[in-house]
């Protein structure tokens, strides 16, 4: 059972990969290949009321992280569909694509550190839909805000999904992973941040064309739906410390607050004003196929866990390897193709807090790594299976142009934190 549900995990990744040359939909790919995973899993098993119990475990994580994606998507559909994105871009007087990647990676660098790497990745990409027309930078651009989300979600403890797991383990504290993690973040930013601004030396913006003002929009609509979207997802993170409710609770809860507030402004209006201005609209304008393949890779990833194929993998590595250090940097590899969520949850299992108390150099490095390893690929985290989506990356595209400058970072940033450490020490 497990050389069929490896084999087919790979094969079904190597489809996934090669979205274009084969001419099949990634979405088609992951879901074909979560239900055949979930299929040879349940008929090899004898146990069938737990694989039940174990697959209503992963539609339930799974289904909160859709939820929490719709939630967020939709909300900034709508403040695009207000033109709300013009308070930001009409302050943007640079027509430097060298300075504006540096403006957009570390705005997505320190909002990710307080919001979260996937609603960051979605803000910031559309943002950059307004101001750039060349599909080609836009790329570019869009892959860096991946590297920068994911770099800046991982030194806080609400910033990446992992780092949560962790200190909601006990594994780790809010502060100390803060001083701890920062610079290697960072530099994990800055390596690939200077490769790709010197390919674009010289390069100007090409700017979309204007839409002229927004039918039935005026200054103050305009401004009242992006503060408002804004401010409630940079609310969630409040939220959930404060009810102890998971994430997608806080954007559903926003999005129905949102919906309110919209349907009370232009209550008044014409109905074909009031249509394209609502939410039920942006609902429709949502890429639902990313979603779709969002479900599918979880869905297969959770089998792998399930059978225990990643908690072996972490065993083996422990026993052929030994060292910690050089374990935490391939996991971290290891993320940038299988979700980093199982990963860090299997190295939680192997490592208990008795002989690793918190804030040691192992949580710390697992922090690090397992948050940053994902940005090597575009499948390897949220933020990047987002960005795929919103801008229709190619996996071969991204693996070609941005992996070697995202693992050239990946690893300055764990050789400063080791190095730190050892300093610190």
């Amino acid at each position: 059972m497990l050389i069929a549900i490896t084999a087919l995990f790979v094969l079904a990744y190597a489809a996934i990969a090669l979205e274009h040359p084969i001419g099949i939909n990634k979405s088609a790919s992951a879901l074909l290949g979560a239900g055949l995973l979930w299929m040879i899993y349940g008929i090899t098993t004898g146990d069938h009321a737990l694989v039940g119990r174990q697959l209503d475990d992963s539609v339930a994580s799974t289904a909160q992280i859709v939820f929490f994606l719709i939630g967020a998507m939709t909300i900034v559909e709508v403040i695009d569909a207000h033109d709300g994105f013009e308070v930001i871009t009409s302050r943007i007087g640079t027509t430097s694509q060298v300075k504006l990647i540096w403006l957009v990676a570390f705005v997505a660098f320190f909002l990710s550190s307080i919001l979260d790497n996937l609603t960051t990745t979605i803000v910031m990409i559309s943002l950059i839909q307004r101001l750039i027309a060349r599909r080609e930078d836009r790329l570019l651009f869009a892959s860096l805000i991946v590297i920068a989300a994911n770099a800046g979600g991982a030194w806080t403890v609400i910033g990446d999904v992992t780092t949560t797991m962790l200190w909601i383990g006990g594994q780790i504290s809010p502060l100390n992973i803060m001083s701890a993690v920062f610079l290697p973040s960072l530099i994990n930013l800055l390596v690939p941040l200077a490769a790709i601004s010197f390919a674009l030396k010289g390069k100007t913006i090409a700017p979309p064309p204007k839409d002229g003002n927004m039918l039935g929009v005026d200054q103050v609509e305009r401004n009242l739906m992006f503060f408002l979207g804004l401010g409630v997802l940079i609310a969630v993170p409040a939220f959930k410390a404060a009810t102890h409710l998971p994430p997608f609770m806080g954007v559903l809860l926003g999005l129905g607050l949102v919906w309110l507030v919209g349907d009370l402004v232009h209550r008044g209006k014409d109905e074909h004003v009031r249509r394209s201005l609502s939410l039920a609209h942006a609902l429709t304008q949502i890429d639902m196929g990313s979603i779709v393949f969002f479900v599918g890779i979880l869905l297969a990833v959770a089998c792998l866990e399930h059978v225990s194929l990643l908690s072996m993998l972490a065993k083996w590595l422990d026993v052929t390897i030994g060292r910690q250090d050089i374990i935490v940097v391939v996991l971290g590899l290891l993320s940038a193709i299988i979700d980093n969520v199982p990963l860090v949850a299997a190295t939680m299992g192997m490592y208990d807090l008795g002989h690793y108390p918190p804030d040691s150099f192992l949580w710390e490095f697992i922090a690090y790594c397992a948050g940053t390893g994902g940005s090597i690929l575009i499948i390897g985290s949220a933020a990047g299976v987002a960005a795929m989506g919103l801008e229709r990356i190619e996996f071969l595209w991204y693996a070609r142009r941005i992996a070697v400058p995202a693992l050239a970072g990946y690893l300055a940033g764990a050789v400063v934190y080791v190095a730190q450490h050892a300093w610190l020490h």
